[in-house]
């Protein structure tokens, strides 16, 4: 399976989208913070270092950007043979964060790998048991309300109260580390599937880049790549589960709020996954962030407050209602990832983020953080 991307592919309809990111440049020897310009890549380093100083600023503008030298070609970025480097995550010292349990649907599945204790082959009968057993439609109850409060006690009644309905709609989210500042990968590049795990899924969603002051500054999409079986067994092992070698993709850019782009928007956005093998299977569907059971900003309020403080900021990924059941292996087993799968994850407003399957030991290993950033960058003379 062919691994070229190109630019018209991965970037928003919207031409006017105000996008910033980063790539690592082969000409300057590190990663540069950009703006893109039409599809030039402007060089920001000379301003802002860090993507996390400049979300810190009052005020962003694409004439702020447009004298800043280019780099070349968004093109010139792309595809396994790209001449001036490749796209990295748009973020470097923010937190990853993650919101768990966010949509009715994935609230169910996570309660049916519970039960199954991490075997795929008990999932299709759970499914049927408890579906009729949590009754109603869950994205129906407001978190933390009366109603949820009733029903928690039905379910106690029942012996089907969860973990995970506890967070999906009791008054408290789960607010998690996804993965470590600076070891999210890219647009286009491999993510990794613990090689333990043969229950395993995309988790396609948006996320919120959110600078120290708790203010959401612009949206992205990513990969909360997830491990069924490894989860299913213990909660306790959400960390195994969730943050491995290359187990977390965001981008290909942050696409800034302005007149023509809100946090309204990113309410109201559909998220598209597309899952191509190389044994020919194909898996597609649609999810809709108006479906969410926490407003997005509450979300925010959870993670960043006086309670808690994050003075590089964060970057929040909202959850996803999409845990892919078609069977793939076999029968009644659902899905799961083989390597070389192509995973896209796009919405109109956000463009689209492309992946490809690997085991976690295989992906190239994360060398680079925060001390050899600040070390580039000072060498660089940027610092």
């Amino acid at each position: 399976m062919t691994r070229a991307i190109r630019a018209a592919d991965i970037l928003p309809e919207d031409e006017t989208a105000l996008l910033i990111g980063r790539v690592w440049s082969t000409h300057h020897g590190g990663p540069c913070p950009v703006f893109l310009d039409g599809d030039e890549l402007r060089n920001l380093t000379g301003l802002f270092p860090t993507m996390s100083t400049l979300l810190e600023q009052d005020e962003i503008s694409r004439e702020d950007f447009s004298t800043c030298p280019s780099l070349g070609s968004l093109s010139d970025f792309l595809g396994p043979d790209a001449p001036s480097g490749n796209l990295l995550a748009p973020c470097d010292l923010q937190a990853i964060k993650a919101a768990g349990v966010t949509f009715a649907t994935s609230m169910l599945e996570r309660v049916i790998e519970e039960r199954a204790e991490g075997d795929a082959a008990r999932a299709e009968a759970l499914r049927a048991e408890l579906a009729p057993m949590v009754g109603g439609d869950l994205s129906k109850i407001r978190p933390g309300s009366t109603q949820a409060a009733e029903l928690k006690a039905a379910l106690q009644e029942k012996g089907v109260w969860s973990q995970y309905l506890e967070v999906g709609i009791g008054p408290d989210a789960e607010i998690f580390t996804k993965a470590q500042p600076m070891s999210a990968v890219g647009c286009g590049a491999e993510i990794g599937v613990h090689p333990m795990s043969d229950w395993n899924n995309p988790e396609p969603e948006v996320a919120l880049a959110v600078n120290s002051r708790g203010e959401i500054r612009g949206a992205t999409l990513a990969n909360d790549v997830n491990l069924r079986d490894v989860e299913g067994r213990s909660a306790l092992l959400l960390g195994k589960a969730k943050d491995n070698n290359a187990s977390c993709a965001i981008g290909p850019f942050i696409r800034l709020f302005d007149e023509s782009f809100t946090l309204a928007d990113v309410e109201q956005a559909e998220v598209r996954l597309e899952i191509e093998g190389e044994d020919g299977f194909v898996l597609s569907g649609a999810s809709h962030m108006s479906e969410i059971s926490r407003p997005p900003a509450d979300l925010v309020a959870q993670t960043l407050s006086r309670n808690h403080q994050y003075p590089d900021g964060v970057l929040l990924l909202l959850g996803t209602m999409f845990a892919p059941v078609q069977d793939r292996r076999a029968p009644g087993e659902g899905f799961t990832h083989e390597m070389g799968d192509r995973v896209a994850i796009s919405t109109p407003a956000l463009g689209r983020l492309v992946n490809w399957v690997t085991h976690s030991d295989i992906a190239a290993p994360w060398t680079f953080g925060v001390g050899a950033l600040m070390a580039n960058l000072a060498r660089r003379g940027v610092l």
